[in-house]
C-alpha cells in the first residue's frame, strides 16, 4: 500500500480482506505499506528535515508525475486510483511514504508502527535519506523499542493504538 490517512488505511485493508474472503483466501492476505523514515532526537528536527527534502524537490517533475498518476487513476474501477488525494509534497517520495508518518522521535515512530500493525499491516517497507546511517539508527533505536512494546501487549488493539497516536493520520 502507499502511504495514506487512517481511514484510507482502514478502508483499503477492509476492502482487500472482504475480496479475499469471497474466494476463501482471507487467511492468506498480508499487507505491506511504503514509508519514508526520518528519525531524529526531536519531532521538530525531523520535520525540518522533511521540509528540506520537500523544498529541494524538482516541483515541475513531481507535478508531472502527479498529473500522470492521477490521470491513470481516473481510468480505474473506482475512478480514483491510489494517488487521487496526494499533494505535491506527498509525492516527492513517490509512493506517498511521507504520509505513513514515520517521522519524528524513536517513540513516535514506534507508536505509529504499532498502530499500523494493529490495523493489519504486516510489513513496513522503509526508505531513508541517508540510507546507511539512518537504517543503522532505525535498527538500533526504533526496532528494539517496537519489540519491547509488543512484548508489553501493544500493537493488537486498533482502538487503543488510535487513541495513542491516531490523530497524526487524520485528514
Amino acid at each position: 500500500m502507499n502511504g495514506n490517512d487512517l481511514e484510507g488505511f482502514r478502508a483499503q485493508i477492509l476492502d482487500v480482506k472482504e475480496r479475499a474472503k469471497k474466494v476463501g483466501r482471507e487467511q492468506h492476505v498480508r499487507f505491506a505499506v511504503n514509508s519514508f523514515v526520518i528519525l531524529r532526537e526531536t519531532e521538530e528536527e525531523a520535520i525540518r528535515v522533511l521540509r528540506e527534502i520537500q523544498g529541494k524537490a524538482d516541483t515541475e517533475a513531481v507535478e508531472a508525475f502527479r498529473d500522470a498518476v492521477q490521470q491513470a487513476g481516473a481510468s480505474t474501477g473506482n475512478k480514483k486510483g491510489m494517488w487521487a488525494d496526494s499533494k505535491v509534497e506527498d509525492l516527492v517520495q513517490y509512493n506517498d511514504g511521507f504520509k505513513t508518518k514515520l517521522i519524528g522521535t524513536k517513540e513516535q515512530i514506534a507508536d505509529r508502527i504499532l498502530l499500523l500493525k494493529s490495523l493489519g499491516v504486516n510489513l513496513v517497507l522503509t526508505a531513508f535519506l541517508h540510507y546507511e546511517d539512518d537504517i543503522e539508527a532505525y535498527g538500533r533505536e526504533v526496532l528494539p523499542l517496537v519489540r519491547k512494546l509488543e512484548a508489553e501487549g501493544r500493537g493488537k488493539d486498533a482502538e487503543d493504538e488510535i487513541r495513542r497516536t491516531g490523530h497524526i493520520y487524520r485528514k
